[in-house]
């Protein structure tokens, strides 16, 4: 189908979660609700489900490349969002295509380990290049409260988190609220002036599932239609919290990881 350049294209890389909820797929959805259009690479496959991962297997790094380079070479893109990066190799992938293509504005969202069961989604020496490296060609960073203290170690006071890695090249940071203890979840957004803006939300209860990467899609999906920075994070929130109000459950909402060696050995005796 031709859009006839009336449709901004988001370029996605991100994991590929079967179960529907987030990565990839909260990818294409968010940012088509918002009014863009998502090409999608995908930087891993995971064995997970609505609760949980497992384990990740990383793409290889040469794949996406040449993949992004093919899709550059028919599309202009309006802005780029990067989700999970599972080792060095695809982080080489995403700085070789960036170093490429400059002057689009990036969203990272730094998915760092499970909802649910809390598994590790990247390496220590991943994530320390992802400060050196990565951090000075990103627009925008979106981690939650855990995420932004993994990412500056030693550091507990959220303002600090932002005003380091803004010192670390990232024009602007948005941190969110949900995983801090207080009844609103409350989010603030900081640039090299400090705090731009705060925005506050009732607190839903449960958790979910591919809320980071709704939102940081969300942003890139306003960022690619021309919006500013503040305006695109403020409409994407407001999406956001409008799709969590009404999210629903999808699987049982336990992992049980314990079916998985017996089904290896049905299919090892097929």
């Amino acid at each position: 189908m031709s859009h006839g350049g009336s449709i901004p294209l988001v370029l996605c890389l991100s994991g590929h979660d079967p179960s529907g909820g987030a990565g990839l797929q909260a990818d294409i959805e968010a940012i088509a609700a918002n009014g863009a259009q998502a090409c999608t690479l995908v930087t891993c496959l995971t064995l997970q489900d609505s609760c949980g991962v497992l384990e990740v297997r990383p793409v290889d790094g040469d794949w996406l490349v040449r993949q992004a380079e093919l899709l550059f070479a028919d599309s202009r893109f309006q802005a780029i969002k990067i989700g999970i990066i599972p080792d060095l190799e695809t982080l080489k992938a995403i700085l070789a295509i960036l170093e490429r293509h400059p002057g689009i504005p990036v969203v990272l969202d730094p998915v760092l380990a499970a909802g649910g069961n809390g598994t590790s989604l990247t390496s220590v020496s991943t994530l320390d290049k992802v400060r050196d490296r990565l951090l000075p060609r990103v627009t925008l960073i979106t981690p939650n409260g855990v995420e932004a203290r993994a990412l500056v170690p030693g550091e507990a006071d959220l303002p600090g988190c932002a005003g380091r890695l803004l010192a670390w090249g990232c024009r602007w940071v948005l941190i969110t609220g949900g995983h801090e203890p207080q009844a609103e979840v409350v989010n603030r957004l900081y640039n090299q002036d400090g705090l731009v803006d705060e925005m506050s939300w009732p607190r839903l209860p449960g958790g979910f599932h591919g809320s980071g990467c709704t939102l940081a899609s969300a942003i890139a999906a306003h960022l690619g239609r021309g919006a500013t920075l503040p305006t695109a994070v403020r409409l994407a929130q407001g999406y956001t919290w409008e799709s969590l109000a009404r999210a629903f459950r999808s699987g049982r909402g336990q992992l049980v990881p314990d079916r998985f060696p017996s089904l290896r050995r049905e299919i090892e005796h097929d």
